[in-house]
This record gives C-alpha cells, sequence and structure tokens, in this order.
C-alpha cells in the first residue's frame, strides 16, 4: 500500500472534539479509520465540508461495539451494506467498513468486506472521490484524484462503461459532479459511455432519477449541466419534455434568483427550475406527465402545474387591480413563481432591459 502524498491543514470540521471522539473509537482496537470522499475532495478545495463520511477496516458489528464502548450513539442504518451512522449532539458521521463489489445489476452491489484500502477506492465513481484522509490530515490518493482535481477534470475510475454498468445513476452523478467541479472539455471517455448506456435510465426508479435531477438543477452550473445532458441524449429518457428545448430560460432564471438582482424572498428552488427547463413549451397534460415519472409529491405536482400554466398573466404592466386579483386567487408564493418565470421568459427574448423595465419587475 502506498503512504500518504498529501495535506489538509487543520480545518474546523477536523478538529471538532465530536470528530476527534468518533475517529479515536473507531482506531480503540487496533483498526483503522480515515475520512473518504466528498469531505476530503472539499477539504483540498477549501470549500465547505457538509456530510463527513468514514471508512474503517472494522466490521459494521464491531463499529457498533467500538462507539458504543465510547459513549457515542451509533445506528445500524444499513449494516448489511456495512454501515452505521454515528450521533454525537447535532452531528451525525456515516460511518462504512471498507468494501469490494462482489455482484452488480445497475442499481445496487451486493459486497464484501475488506481491510484493503485501495480496493476500496477502486469501487467508487470518480478519481475525485477516492481520496481518504487520516485525523492528522494525512492524505492517501492511490487513483491520482487529486491531479484531476487540481486540473478540473472529472473521470470515472477506470473504465467508464464498467463503473456506470454498475450502476446506472453514475451517468446523472457525472454531469452534476462535471458542473461543480470540472472545467471543459469534459472527459470524453465519460461522455462515450454516457452515450452508449443512456438508454438503460429507464431501469431507475423515478425517485432516484428525481433527488438526482433535483440537486442537478440546484447545482453551480445547472443551465450547462443540463445542456450537456441534452447533447447526449440523457434527458430523452428521463425528461422527454425537455429533450429539444434550449436552456435560456433557465440560465435566466438563475440570474433572477442570484445576487445580481437582490429580489427579496428569493432564493434558489430546484422545482422552479424544473419549471423554468420545461417553460410554457408544455401544456398540462406533459408537465403531469413529468411530475408522474419523477414521482413529485402531490404538492409538488400542484405547483408545477401552476408554475407551467398559471391562471393569470403576470407582467410588470398589469394594473393594480389584476395584480391584486392576481394575487388573491394565486397567494403570494403562487404569484412570485409566476412572475420570476415570466421575467425570465422575457430575458429569454431580449436580455437587454432598460433600468425602469427591471425596476417594474423588481416592484411587482
Amino acid at each position: 500500500m502506498t503512504g500518504p502524498t498529501g495535506k489538509i491543514e487543520p480545518q474546523p470540521w477536523l478538529t471538532a472534539p465530536q470528530t476527534r471522539k468518533v475517529m479515536k473509537a473507531l482506531d480503540a482496537d487496533g483498526g483503522e479509520a480515515r475520512f473518504v470522499g466528498g469531505c476530503v475532495r472539499d477539504a483540498l478545495l477549501k470549500r465547505p465540508v457538509e456530510d463527513i463520511d468514514i471508512a474503517t477496516t472494522e466490521p459494521p458489528e464491531k463499529i457498533m461495539t467500538l462507539l458504543e464502548n465510547a459513549g457515542v450513539k451509533a445506528i445500524p442504518t444499513g449494516i448489511s451494506h456495512g454501515t452505521v451512522t454515528a450521533v454525537i449532539g447535532q452531528a451525525a458521521f456515516q460511518i462504512t467498513t471498507l468494501r469490494v463489489d462482489e455482484e452488480t445489476d445497475g442499481r445496487r452491489a451486493k459486497v464484501a468486506f475488506t481491510d484493503d484500502w485501495e480496493a476500496d477506492a477502486a469501487r467508487r465513481d470518480f478519481t475525485i472521490n477516492t481520496m481518504s484522509c487520516t485525523l492528522d490530515g494525512d492524505v492517501y490518493d492511490p487513483l491520482s484524484g487529486m491531479k484531476d482535481l487540481a486540473q478540473r477534470r472529472v473521470r470515472f475510475v477506470g473504465n467508464a462503461r464498467q463503473r456506470i454498468e454498475e450502476d446506472v445513476l453514475r451517468m446523472l452523478r457525472y454531469f452534476r459532479m462535471h458542473a461543480a467541479y470540472g472545467a471543459p472539455p469534459p472527459d470524453i471517455s465519460a461522455l462515450v459511455a454516457c452515450r452508449a448506456l443512456a438508454p438503460r435510465l429507464a431501469e431507475l426508479s423515478g425517485e432516484r432519477v428525481r433527488d438526482e435531477l433535483l440537486r442537478i438543477l440546484l447545482g453551480p452550473d445547472p443551465a450547462s449541466a443540463v445542456q450537456l445532458m441534452r447533447g447526449e441524449r440523457m434527458l430523452h429518457y428521463i425528461l422527454p419534455e425537455a429533450a429539444d428545448v434550449g436552456v435560456g430560460e433557465l440560465r435566466q432564471l438563475i440570474w433572477l434568483e442570484g445576487p445580481a438582482v437582490k429580489i427579496d424572498s428569493v432564493a434558489p428552488d430546484a422545482l422552479r427550475r424544473l419549471a423554468a427547463l420545461l417553460g410554457a413549451r408544455v401544456d398540462g397534460g406533459e408537465a403531469a406527465a413529468a411530475a408522474k415519472r419523477l414521482v413529485l409529491s402531490k404538492k409538488q405536482t400542484a405547483r408545477l402545474a401552476a408554475m407551467v400554466n398559471p391562471p393569470f398573466e403576470i407582467a410588470p404592466d398589469m394594473d393594480e387591480a389584476g395584480r391584486a386579483r392576481a394575487l388573491s386567487r394565486m397567494g403570494e408564493a403562487a404569484f412570485l413563481d409566476a412572475a420570476l418565470l415570466a421575467w425570465a421568459a422575457e430575458r429569454t427574448v431580449s436580455s437587454r432591459q432598460t433600468s425602469k423595465r427591471v425596476q417594474n419587475w423588481v416592484a411587482l
């Protein structure tokens, strides 16, 4: 096994008492625990670390015992797959025994436990997610993830097609990760594999597709991600209603939701962005079909329908009586959705608007 090749300087998540307590508990009986995945990746980039994932050589039943012996609450969230959640106060840590895949079907894997760190890294999705880090900040990088991270290159571990066949959802994850961590041009082997395997997206549950699509829409550059997905025919299988349309309205909505306009109570909203992606090109039946395919809740379905086909035409030059009627019938939240989408659609035709026109939209 190769030694550490990098270093993460002390960061609040790494030095927090709760973190140290969990790691010390896992190492108490001769095992080895390291931080893995997104927390290591984001720490190397000096981005905020949200979720702390830990891998260990200890088997899951022993993880439970070690945590409980240290006075840490242990929850067997996925113990058959080697995953335990440790909870200290408001902090939660997902801990997983090192694994290798024995069998996959494109949706889930049958795993075997191992003590081989490099074998565990080799089963992961992207090289930038394969680094691991000790409590002291020593980074292990068996698959050159640090180099790819520095070069803003998102690529699959090993053979892209094989990685996707293990879990078809990785196709959608690729586009999300490329938008968040990559730079043009995208990895050609990834695109070739995604294009070839795109029809297999139909095998995924609507819930898994929905969750990943909404995460893409809330990502750092969703319009570019969606545009790339459309070019590789991903949308034909997950959102055919938007498969042959542009992303101009989505791009304009993202701008309106951002700090440039500074509209009170407006924040990035995945469902509103989905409505912008669908746009006025779809009718109520198509919006309902998209909602059903993505297994949206009744509340989400109703909101999407109202955004795609609002009961009133919202514009900054509507008179006060018309505005009052629309507000009364729609409610403030739905009125705001409709106004933002109407403004985004107008800007798609011409983003060069007078300051007075912008002020009128904001005042609406």
